[in-house]
């Protein structure tokens, strides 16, 4: 299974009072990572173009669990790939990793859906998504 990866830092204002990355941070994270995946993996880039169907798409669901606390200021590794591609919905798998070592501080999914830019219901991803995208779903047992 293919995956992208970013590296973000995180910084004093990041912190709560005890020092430990807030937990509404880690959202941020998974989010600044996401946008990293369509431009570098995907190759979309700026408002990636009103002719391209698949740029229209919401978040349905954002699930995290915390594993152990990110301490004092540093840098974290955003890993995402592709756990399940339906006929309208995606959804993402992350890991948000130190640098040094692949131990989980958090990990979790968000389901986005591709939706009709007028009616904003439901729509199919198109082919040349599904193209683009295979690489990186995740196999079975991976």
């Amino acid at each position: 299974m293919r995956f992208h990866e970013a590296i973000h830092g995180v910084y004093f204002d990041d912190l709560d009072a005890l020092q430990i990355l807030h937990n509404a941070r880690y959202v941020l994270l998974f989010e600044r990572t996401i946008g990293s995946f369509w431009t570098r993996a995907m190759g979309w880039s700026g408002m990636l173009g009103l002719s391209n169907p698949d740029r229209f798409h919401l978040v349905r669901t954002n699930a995290i669990e915390y594993l152990r606390p990110v301490t004092g200021i540093g840098e974290v590794r955003v890993r995402v790939w592709v756990e399940k591609l339906g006929s309208s919905s995606l959804t993402f798998g992350f890991r948000i990793l130190p640098m040094d070592e692949d131990v989980d501080y958090a990990r979790g999914t968000r389901v986005i859906v591709c939706v009709d830019q007028e009616s904003r219901r439901p729509a199919p991803w198109s082919p040349e998504f599904r193209e683009r995208v295979a690489p990186y779903i995740r196999v079975e047992g991976s």
